[in-house]
């Protein structure tokens, strides 16, 4: 604001005081004057009243009475606080001119700041021509400006730098996350590949104790089956010698048939095989078992000739081959 716009700021306010405290005066003066009527009234009604000497006084009629003077009295003090609100009506309007004043003289000062900053900014005029308040209003508004544009900077760099540090924390924290979910899914496959490794491990061993036991259960059925078979043969065995010796007994000693021996077989089966071909032939055939083999024969016949017949029959029979048939005397089992 230049001096002109302050001078007649200053003269508003001056001519504003001076009409505020013109109306409180007459305010005042109206006021003391309807106190001033008020005794003399009082005077004249004094003057009326009679004299205390003995002489007669005529009474003349009062003007007023009591009531008609309560009456004025209270018309004017209605009238004296009608006045005061009046002036106080009238100061209060001239305080809102007064500010209405003042604020379009504000306006006024800024339009004219605002074009005289424009018309310097548009004609690169010196600065002699500018006032130096607005020169100093310039400067405070520069510094102002820079020290709005370095704390606004300041702040954008301290933004930036937060951010950059969010960001490092969050890429930190990222990396922390990924480095414990690797470790958690190499612990869980080391877990898994442990545990793995002990379920094959256990299968192995069953397998293995399986194999073992499958082992050892042949290895005692063969023992059971060596051991079953060697009891059998021994049974077999004196089987045999007791049928041989029975025999040999009943040769020796009981009733006797001649029979035509015609093989001595090695084994069960070979003798099913001679018995067969002489039974084919329709030959009764005989198989007793011996010390030395199973005896074949042919027979019985009630006497030696007839067993020797026989004999001869069966080897000329090219068929059977058997050249080397006997005629013995034999005992049935039946009868030993």
């Amino acid at each position: 604001m230049n001096s002109t716009q302050r001078w007649m700021g200053g003269v508003v306010l001056l001519g504003g005081g001076v009409l505020l405290a013109a109306l409180l005066l007459k305010g005042k003066d109206e006021i003391y004057q309807n106190e001033l009527k008020t005794p003399e009234r009082a005077s004249q009604v004094e003057q009326q009243k009679p004299a205390t000497t003995g002489e007669m006084v005529q009474l003349q009629p009062l003007t007023v009475d009591v009531e008609t003077e309560k009456r004025l009295l209270e018309e004017q003090r209605r009238a004296r606080e009608k006045a005061v609100a009046e002036q106080e009506a009238r100061a209060a309007e001239f305080l809102v001119m007064q500010q209405q004043a003042e604020a379009e003289a504000a306006r006024k000062a800024a339009e004219e700041y605002a074009a005289l900053n424009a018309h310097r900014t548009g004609a690169q005029q010196s600065s002699d021509n500018i006032p130096p308040e607005l020169i100093e209003d310039e400067k405070v508004k520069q510094k102002r400006l820079a020290d709005e544009k370095l704390s606004a900077e300041k702040k954008l760099q301290q933004q930036k730098v937060q951010q950059q540090t969010d960001a490092d924390k969050k890429i930190a924290e990222d990396k922390r996350k990924a480095e414990a979910e690797k470790k958690l899914a190499e612990k869980k496959a080391a877990e898994k590949k442990a545990a793995d490794d002990k379920v094959q491990q256990q299968a192995e061993e069953k397998r293995k104790a399986a194999e073992k036991q499958e082992v050892a259960r042949k290895e005692t059925e063969k023992k059971e089956a060596e051991k079953k078979q060697a009891q059998t043969k021994h049974e077999a065995d004196l089987k045999k010698k007791a049928e041989a010796e029975k025999a040999r007994d009943l040769l020796e000693n009981g009733d006797k048939q001649w029979m035509v021996q015609v093989a001595l077989a090695a084994n069960e089966a070979n003798a099913d095989a001679v018995a067969s071909k002489l039974r084919a032939k329709g030959y009764k055939v005989t198989k007793s078992p011996t010390s030395k083999g199973i005896r074949i024969m042919v027979g019985p016949a009630k006497n030696r000739e007839v067993a020797d017949s026989a004999r001869k029959k069966i080897t000329s029979d090219a068929s059977l081959g058997m050249k080397s048939a006997w005629v013995i005397d034999w005992v049935p089992l039946e009868k030993r």
